[in-house]
């Protein structure tokens, strides 16, 4: 218990000094890439193309299964040992072990491993671009967020002007100097002053919490930033036409697009490879145990085990001849995703 009752405390106190700290932008950034729920999102989509990625290599391996059966006849049946009918009551008992391994079904396990290889870079791609997204997002907060700040610093320092301007125009109105009009429009002034204050106080608390939110940040605790600043400029030494190639080659969502077309194609390919002839390989080996319920006249387990063991190995040809349109309609419907890519890739570029 007083173990629990430390960790607590520790754990309060880490998030009460961690809150109070002032942040920068980088830190907040990368705070939101590693907190954010859509980026989390991504990865558990990472993570099951790795998963489908592992079943494709899967299906290049043989499948290994095995069977057992049961059977008690009453009646007309047949005798497994004469096989001949015969109305006794018997119990069959068979055994199996068999294997089956595809050889060829049109490259379609190839393209299929190859398609979960694209998805794979994919979702690699979608976790740097929906990092960058957050990014952004959060620069953009940070930012509103030090402008309110700024803006409260500057109105505030405008309310007590307007505040001392309007006590030294109430004296010299004391002393003649000023009209009644004069003091009226000092308190005007500090009215709206005021007004833009409290105004802009609301303002730094909504952005606040907006950045907050798209960080993921903890409700019960309070963010505090570094204001920034604006006194150099970055120096540019690419023009603007590398910055542009160096983006289409490296962005992000460029790249996940390029790579969606690679996987819309080998998705492609490998509806194609349904209209060719498949072809495979089986074997496998099988044993059974009989017994004559009525009289109990039967040879033991195990030598029957033994002696009613069989083997074979099978090769079978598959020619596709008609699907009812499923095999045509898979292939339209992915080429149409393979020029949906497409469209999309020209889109993220023009971006």
């Amino acid at each position: 218990m007083k173990r629990l009752f430390l960790s607590i405390f520790t754990i309060a106190a880490g998030v009460s000094i961690y809150a109070s700290e002032p942040w920068t932008v980088e830190r907040c950034m990368q705070y939101a890439s590693e907190h954010s729920h859509t980026v989390r999102q991504q990865q558990f989509a990472l993570d099951d193309s790795r998963a489908i990625k592992t079943q494709a290599i899967g299906a290049f391996l043989p499948s290994v299964y095995g069977s057992t059966s049961v059977q008690i006849n009453f009646g007309r049946a047949i005798n497994p040992e004469t096989n001949t009918y015969t109305d006794i009551s018997t119990l069959y008992n068979g055994y199996g072990l068999q294997a089956s391994l595809t050889v060829f079904d049109g490259l379609q396990r190839y393209n299929q491993l190859r398609m979960a290889k694209a998805n794979v870079a994919m979702g690699r791609s979608g976790i740097m671009a929906e990092k960058d997204d957050v990014a952004l997002k959060v620069y953009k907060a940070y930012m509103d967020l030090a402008y309110c700040l700024g803006a409260i610093d500057h109105t505030s320092k405008k309310r007590d002007e307007s505040l001392a301007l309007l006590h030294q125009t109430e004296v010299m109105a004391e002393v003649g100097q000023k009209s009644n009009a004069d003091v009226a429009q000092m308190r005007a002034t500090l009215a709206a002053d005021e007004y833009e204050l409290t105004h802009m106080q609301s303002q730094t608390i909504k952005a606040r919490l907006a950045l907050q939110q798209i960080m993921n940040f903890p409700a019960d605790s309070t963010l505090y930033i570094v204001q920034p600043s604006f006194h150099t400029e970055p120096a540019v030494t690419e023009n603007p036409a590398q910055i542009s190639e160096y983006a289409a080659m490296t962005n992000p969502r460029i790249v996940k697009a390029q790579q969606a077309i690679e996987a819309a194609r080998f998705n492609l390919r490998a509806a194609r490879g349904a209209l060719l002839p498949s072809l495979a390989l089986s074997g496998g080996v099988s044993t059974s145990y009989y017994k004559n319920l009525n009289n109990g006249v039967h040879a033991s387990f195990f030598s029957q085990f033994k002696n009613n063991t069989g083997e074979y190995v099978a090769l079978s040809l598959s020619i596709p001849l008609f699907s009812q349109l499923s095999t045509s309609s898979t292939i339209r419907r992915r080429k149409i995703a393979l020029s949906q890519a497409r469209e999309n890739l020209e889109y993220e570029q023009s971006e």
